[in-house]
């Protein structure tokens, strides 16, 4: 190494100020060159041939999901590798998630991965899972939401979040699914409501 690059690396290493600015843009640049061809394969951005929107009460299930924290626990993200495949079903691709806003991926498996549970299970073994998880599986961890059974929505709220679905992500709810949706959610319970959307998972794929 020539006198002169030794002294370059010196000055990169001794300022801390240019080594931070200079690991950012070599991290940006990494991140715009993986990233930026993904925006324009078609792929990544039409939906899968079978993907229907969530109807209102798998929308409020879907929300009820997020603020009880199951997506901190529970990934919905089956990566390509037999080991995932065996157990879970056909791997995630990306067409199944153009609608979600935000994504549910997740990346932690305290519990096993959702992307698949759809129809696994009956809507009652949902019911008492979510009540008291220790009843079916004795060595769970996993907390219970007994409130879900009795907490009733009124779905105020619900023809607002299918507007802004679809006015500002482009899913395609008509008129009359945003008309009826309050009537559809309407003194459902959360419980109904949360394992509506879980039935719902992975429709797409099967």
């Amino acid at each position: 190494m020539s006198h002169n690059s030794k002294n370059r690396h010196e000055i990169v290493e001794r300022n801390v100020g240019l080594l931070a600015i200079l690991i950012v843009f070599a991290i940006s640049l990494g991140a715009l060159v993986e990233i930026t061809p993904l925006i324009f394969q078609q792929q990544t951005n039409e939906p899968v041939d079978n993907l229907r929107p969530y109807t209102a009460l798998e929308m409020e299930g879907r929300d009820i999901y997020i603020r009880e924290g199951c997506h901190v626990c529970h990934s919905q993200m089956i990566r390509p590798f037999r080991s995932e495949t065996e157990r879970y079903g056909h791997y995630s691709v990306a067409g199944e998630g153009v609608w979600e806003h935000p994504f549910l991926w997740g990346s932690k498996r305290t519990g096993p991965d959702l992307a698949r549970v759809g129809g696994r299970y009956s809507d009652e073994w949902h019911r008492i899972h979510l009540i008291n998880p220790r009843e079916l599986v004795p060595e769970s961890n996993m907390p219970a939401y007994p409130w879900l059974a009795v907490n009733i929505l009124d779905g105020a709220y619900t023809p607002k979040k299918l507007t802004l679905f679809r006015d500002r992500f482009g899913v395609p709810y008509t008129d009359e699914q945003i008309a009826n949706a309050q009537q559809e959610v309407q003194g459902k319970t959360e419980m109904e409501a949360i394992i509506a959307y879980l039935q719902s998972l992975g429709h797409a794929m099967k």
